[in-house]
C-alpha cells in the first residue's frame, strides 16, 4: 500500500519505481545501477549500527559483502514534500554474505530520496532497523 499526503500521483510513482530499481540493484549487485541511485552525499545505516557512504554502500554489493538472494518489501508508505520522499516499508530477504553463509533477515526500513533536475529521484538516506 501506498499511501502519500501529496496529491501528486506522479511523483508517488516515480519514487515506487526508484525502490523497485534500488530492490533489484541489490540483488543482482549492480555496481552502475546502484551508484545512478545513490547521491554522492549518500548515508546508508544497517540495523547492526555500521554506517556507509556511497562508495562503502556499493562496494558491500560488488565485493560480495553483502549478498541478498531475494528480497521481499511489505507495508510501503511513500509520503512526498516538496521534493524530497520519505518511504518505509519492512524488508525480507534471504542472504548468503561473504564468510557469514546463507541466513534471513527482517527488517523496518527508512528511505530518504530527493528529486533533482538532473537525474530525478536520489536516495540520500536509508537507516534499518531490527523488525
Amino acid at each position: 500500500m501506498i499511501t502519500s499526503l501529496s496529491a501528486d500521483r506522479n511523483a508517488i510513482k516515480e519514487v515506487a519505481d526508484a525502490v523497485e530499481q534500488l530492490r533489484k540493484a541489490m540483488i543482482s549487485a549492480d555496481g552502475l545501477k546502484l551508484d545512478l541511485l545513490a547521491s554522492n552525499e549518500l548515508s546508508y545505516g544497517h540495523s547492526g549500527g555500521q554506517i556507509q557512504n556511497k562508495q562503502e554502500f556499493i562496494s558491500s554489493f560488488t565485493n560480495g559483502e553483502s549478498v541478498f538472494v531475494n528480497i521481499e518489501i511489505s507495508n510501503q508508505t511513500i509520503r512526498i514534500i516538496h521534493n524530497t520522499a520519505i518511504v518505509r516499508h519492512t524488508l525480507s530477504a534471504e542472504t548468503n554474505d561473504k564468510g557469514k553463509g546463507p541466513g534471513n533477515v527482517k527488517i523496518s526500513i527508512l528511505l530518504v530520496w530527493v528529486k533533482n533536475d538532473r537525474q530525478g529521484w536520489e536516495l540520500v538516506a536509508r537507516q534499518a532497523v531490527k523488525a
